[in-house]
């Protein structure tokens, strides 16, 4: 079985006034929010995605793909009528998560995102950006127009292109990931990521063992660097007891030839029954070596 050992750190930075980062670290499911609105309506709209997800937990249900979707759905609606409802333009959130979820008996698993909040995999001294921001420099990225360097200080850099809350369906991006003990993953909000360069925050998941220490001095740099939003950063360590090695040699199989930063699966491109063939796949293949 697949274990955790989990670290979160928030803070208000040093220029806004108010947090409205929300978090929730409780395996087998980690959630950051981002809120924006200001006047305290980021504040409630990243609070009620995690309310969200924190009623998912409670109901006892067992995550599933299908469950996450709704959830996501669910928070979105909440946002948007509570926007109508006080006339709160511009109120929302963005939200990135992590879940365990099991698939014909195998443990994997499934990455969430909407807007710039990130998720980050360390693997193997090697640091993976899995979410894809829905952001505009991200668009000029894409196309060719700007370079990732010149990203962090682009003029528009903020500006999001989809959130929960700000229209009346909201679309995510689903991932699956085969777990594999020994694997770190970080959730951030966007505080860290506008501050802190991605080969930094590899540095750090290297180089402190403790999550609790890597979300704090994540926190700190972010500070250091100007802390000019809030920043909230959640560490997650990655552990298999001996019954899950077997599975886990089979997850590391898995399209072992290509760059880390392609060992995922968009579901939306790729359906789940494809992933798992592949993972079966892959497992007949190592016990064949």
């Amino acid at each position: 079985m697949i274990s955790t050992k989990c670290g979160a750190a928030t803070d208000t930075g040093l220029v806004r006034r108010q947090n409205e980062d929300s978090l929730l670290a409780q395996f087998p499911l980690f959630v950051v929010a981002d809120g924006m609105g200001g006047h305290a309506a980021g504040e409630v709209a990243s609070g009620i995605t995690v309310d969200s997800f924190q009623e998912l937990l409670t109901s006892g249900r067992s995550l599933e793909v299908g469950d996450l979707a709704e959830t996501i759905d669910a928070a979105n609606r909440r946002v948007f009528e509570n926007a109508a409802s006080k006339d709160s333009r511009g109120m929302g959130t963005t939200v990135v998560g992590l879940a365990l979820i099991s698939e014909r008996g195998q443990q994997l698993w499934l990455v969430f995102n909407v807007g710039d909040s990130r998720l980050y995999r360390w693997m193997d001294h090697s640091l993976t950006q899995v979410t894809v921001d829905h952001s505009e420099v991200q668009e000029l990225i894409d196309d060719g127009s700007l370079s990732s360097n010149d990203a962090r200080n682009h003029p528009n850099r903020h500006i999001i292109t989809r959130a929960i809350g700000i229209e009346e369906v909201v679309e995510p991006d689903f991932w699956l990931l085969p777990a594999v003990s020994g694997e770190r993953f970080l959730l951030s909000s966007d505080g860290l990521s506008s501050e802190v360069s991605d080969e930094v925050i590899g540095s750090v998941l290297a180089e402190e063992p403790v999550p609790e220490q890597a979300a704090q001095r994540l926190i700190d740099l972010a500070l250091a660097a100007g802390g000019h939003d809030n920043v909230t950063v959640v560490v997650i360590d990655v552990s298999a007891d001996a019954q899950s090695l077997e599975d886990e040699d089979t997850a590391r199989g898995l399209n072992a030839e290509q760059p880390a930063n392609e060992r995922r699966v968009l579901i939306d491109h790729v359906p789940t029954e494809s992933f798992l063939k592949g993972l079966a796949e892959a497992g007949d293949e190592g016990g064949h070596q």
